[in-house]
């Protein structure tokens, strides 16, 4: 009952409560990305949501854009700034994302919405996480975030399509503010500067071998 009837009007009121209350760090960010950073602020990419449908996800950008001699862009742990790194740490770069809530792109709790790309590599059980809308913050975050494998984020995360409940998520929320400003974990992948990419799982590689 809980997420046909109330988990939209919990996301609204979540995303309209974290809008108004801190405007002012939006503000204060925002300043500081555009001195640091540069232009453009806001961090725009296309990712898959609920049944797979493509939508535009808002960040503030962590990232510069430099590139070498060919105009390609250099690698991520080149071009993530000490800046950068502190505002993923602290999780503000996701501050935008409200945005998408509001917009039913997103909701606060549920799988986190990953690259297009991806799409084609998720066997059939993985591909269950675009069941339910994706979220700000899911069980896979509260477990270890970019710390763990592309599997075990999986699992978790079709773990909460099955079980989805308001305490549960907001047990989610509070862990993942717990988690992000106290203890401060799972913020890379050990010898990445982010995580490294998703290839499929070994059954699936195996599977396009044969074929």
């Amino acid at each position: 009952m809980y997420e046909k009837y109330f988990k939209r009007i919990f996301d609204i009121i979540c995303a309209l409560a974290a809008i108004i209350v801190f405007s002012w760090l939006y503000i204060i960010v925002a300043v500081l990305v555009r001195v640091k950073l540069g232009s453009p602020v806001i961090f725009k990419q296309k990712r898959p949501g609920k049944d797979e449908k493509i939508f535009e996800l808002y960040k503030f950008r962590t990232m510069t854009d430099e590139r070498d001699e060919n105009g390609n862009l250099l690698p991520d742990d080149v071009r993530l700034t000490r800046f950068g790194r502190l505002l993923r740490k602290t999780s503000l770069d996701e501050l935008p994302e409200a945005f998408n809530i509001l917009k039913g792109d997103m909701s606060v709790v549920g799988p986190r919405p990953l690259l297009v790309e991806y799409l084609p590599l998720y066997n059939e059980d993985q591909k269950r996480r675009h069941n339910v809308r994706l979220g700000l913050s899911g069980l896979a975050q509260i477990k270890g975030r970019n710390a763990i494998s592309w599997e075990e984020k999986f699992t978790y995360d079709v773990e909460y399509v099955d079980n989805i409940s308001f305490m549960g998520d907001i047990k989610i929320i509070l862990l993942t503010v717990w988690k992000a400003f106290v203890k401060e974990e799972g913020i890379s992948q050990q010898g990445q500067a982010t995580i490294e990419p998703f290839r499929g799982t070994q059954e699936k590689q195996t599977e396009q071998t044969k074929i």
